[in-house]
């Protein structure tokens, strides 16, 4: 690293690394040095709109450039482990695009090099470091709900049906659950960390994908989780934990900035609202920062084990549920 901003590499010019780069604008912890791309033109276009200053038509010459500090690996899903070690393999610390990697196997061969090399890496849901969030955490590290019954969380979206789009692609790691199902997935893991048993249906699109999967959880400590994802329609997208004396409620879009409601079992809410400017994307670039300025490999807040331990779900999930990806 070098002194004051930490210069960013992308790898991978489509719509998250275009938000990305949007937020961290928003930020002094770091800027985005570089752009990297499996074509000049691609490279060249993202950088001229965002401004970069170095653009590469290969990701061996992104992760090779010595003005990149650290890489964040934008590509699509079935991509993201071998583009992670490309860049642990050059020595670079990397944010990995949520999901993490197609499966938890290849989130371990990630972490094991990672470690290995004692470099940072952390997955990139974003969601962990946005401020309400940051309330959620204070109010359960305080026990306000009591005995954890029941965490829900819902993130369906509406896409038109083209076997071209990502989502529906199934070399390109598409359907409901890797792309949409891991915010709820994740945030339970938050809340209640790994479940004891699983229960899971979907119900394929089209092109054979998930397009829409159900979860139930239970917990070793008799608490359940309700989740669901689903590339049909546009869900509430809220989430709610509820406890024996209180409730948080997550307006929607919880994965996003969003107001959250502290609601006792008796007596009056308490509400914090959402003042937020831009995506909520920049905040992970802020944690990104602290850690590797303090010297630290990964963050408590999205550690490497429950990455994996997630991934491990959702591998559970699919397995159950007969989901195709």
């Amino acid at each position: 690293m070098t002194e004051g901003q930490l210069r960013w590499g992308l790898l991978g010019t489509g719509l998250i690394a275009a938000a990305f780069a949007t937020d961290l604008a928003l930020s002094d912890s770091g800027v985005v040095a570089a752009v990297g791309s499996r074509s000049q033109e691609s490279a060249e276009r993202f950088a001229k709109a965002h401004r970069v200053s170095r653009a590469h038509a290969s990701y061996e010459a992104l992760v090779g450039d010595p003005e990149v500090d650290i890489v964040y690996v934008a590509t699509p899903h079935p991509m993201h482990r071998d583009n992670a070690l490309l860049a642990l393999e050059a020595g670079k610390p990397v944010l990995v695009e949520k999901p993490f990697t197609m499966n938890a196997q290849e989130a371990r061969e990630v972490v094991a090099v990672a470690r290995e090399r004692r470099l940072f890496a952390m997955e990139a849901m974003w969601t962990r470091f946005l401020p309400h969030i940051a309330v959620v955490r204070e109010w359960l590290a305080q026990g306000t709900l009591g005995e954890i019954v029941t965490v829900s969380a819902d993130h369906g979206q509406w896409f038109a049906e083209d076997p071209e789009f990502r989502l529906f692609a199934p070399a390109l790691g598409g359907g409901a659950l890797l792309d949409l199902g891991i915010y709820p997935v994740s945030f339970a893991s938050m809340v209640l960390g790994s479940p004891t048993e699983i229960v899971a249906i979907s119900d394929p699109a089209f092109t054979g994908v998930d397009a829409q999967t159900s979860m139930l959880f239970s917990y070793a400590s008799g608490a359940q989780a309700v989740l669901t994802c689903t590339l049909r329609a546009k869900s509430p997208t809220r989430a709610a934990i509820v406890g024996t004396d209180a409730r948080i409620e997550i307006d929607g879009a919880f994965y996003a900035p969003a107001s959250v409601s502290l609601i006792p079992r008796d007596g009056e809410p308490t509400v914090v609202r959402s003042e937020h400017q831009g995506r909520g994307l920049r905040h992970q670039a802020d944690e990104v920062a602290r850690r590797l300025a303090a010297g630290e490999l990964e963050s408590p807040l999205m550690s490497l084990d429950e990455t994996v331990a997630i991934m491990e779900t959702m591998d559970a999930v699919r397995a159950r549920a007969g989901a195709r990806s």
